[in-house]
């Protein structure tokens, strides 16, 4: 390799040190989600990004530690600050230092699981988000209190959604269909970006780019099975009602509101409360209840802090109407 292409190499694996570390901190700041998206498209940088996820992973709970947490903030602050434009190596200049703390750190102690593994299953808890580079270099991003068993063979590559919200990369491999099953609905695709969720007794499939068909499972025959694929087209979002085959029906997807919860944001048009409250639950262990019918006949519009209970509560006390009651762990909303 010569001079100028380890150059390239070592800046390509500092802007891979620097992306895992900043997803390691928490929410990507406005803006950079697309940014690491047009990054991560190159499969050099996609390889880069690989490789320090693997070392990630292999760095346990060192992470852990209150004063390495630390270091790691201050590091990417202080090369946030000296660069001019994120992500963009230049020679020379004060963000050197910062640069070499943040790699080392990357490399040694990232308690954010981006993972590269063969672990067979994907968890996340209440208020938490990861990512994770499956074997084929699909990514999978998790939303909170969510889980994906993954099984990925010579032929297929078959994932479950057991429960929660997950948005699916996946990498271009005709040979070897991805499925993804929530419920009694499966999901089917080769090279595209999607999401899965199941709340409630629903099933909501969201098609950023691509194609996907979904069938039911364990269909009578294959015949009716491929006869009854409802298949989907960018921009549009499927619901379904679990073990009730005829009742799903597709809708146009708002943009931004669907993809606004992988940067740490709930956005809300027109929703109905129960479906509002179960993707606000997922981010807090206080917990939002319905507490008679009228209350679960409120819509709600809006955008809020995952995980900010207090400024959802405000905003259905004041503009829904209703009442909150708190309990320890708990507000309880009604409708008098």
């Amino acid at each position: 390799m010569t001079g100028a292409a380890n150059d390239q190499q070592d800046e390509r694996d500092t802007e891979a040190a620097l992306w895992c570390l900043s997803l390691a901190e928490g929410e990507l700041p406005p803006g950079e989600r697309e940014a690491f998206d047009r990054w991560f498209a190159d499969p050099a940088n996609a390889s880069a990004f690989e490789d320090a996820a693997r070392v990630w992973n292999a760095a346990g709970g060192a992470a852990d530690m209150p004063e390495l947490i630390g270091m790691r903030g201050a590091a990417l602050a202080s090369y946030r600050r000296a660069s001019g434009r994120r992500w963009t190596v230049q020679s020379g200049g004060p963000w050197r230092w910062a640069l070499a703390v943040a790699a080392v750190l990357v490399l040694a102690i990232v308690s954010f699981t981006l993972l590269h593994d063969p672990r067979r299953h994907y968890e996340t808890r209440v208020g938490e988000r990861r990512v994770a580079i499956l074997d084929d270099r699909s990514r999978l991003t998790l939303d909170a209190d969510s889980r994906v068993d993954v099984g990925l063979g010579e032929d297929r590559r078959e994932l479950v959604l057991v429960r929660g919200r997950a948005r699916f990369d996946v990498a271009k491999d005709p040979l070897r269909p991805f499925t993804v099953a929530a419920g009694d609905k499966l999901v089917v695709a080769t090279g595209t970006s999607f999401s899965v969720e199941m709340v409630g007794r629903e099933v909501r499939v969201l098609l950023y780019e691509g194609h996907v068909s979904v069938i039911d499972r364990d269909p009578p025959a294959p015949a009716k099975a491929a006869a009854e694929a409802r298949p989907l087209l960018a921009g549009q979002e499927m619901i379904a009602t679990i073990d009730a085959p005829a009742a799903a029906t597709v809708v146009k997807a708002v943009s931004a509101q669907s993809s606004s919860w992988q940067n740490g944001q709930l956005s809300f048009d027109e929703e109905p409360i129960a479906l509002a409250i179960a993707r606000m639950n997922r981010h807090s262990e206080v917990k939002l209840v319905l507490g008679d019918a009228g209350a679960a006949r409120t819509r709600v519009n809006g955008v809020f802090t995952a995980g900010d209970v207090e400024a959802f509560v405000e905003g259905v006390t004041m503009l829904g109407g209703l009442h909150a009651e708190r309990t320890p762990g708990r507000v309880t909303l009604t409708s008098g």
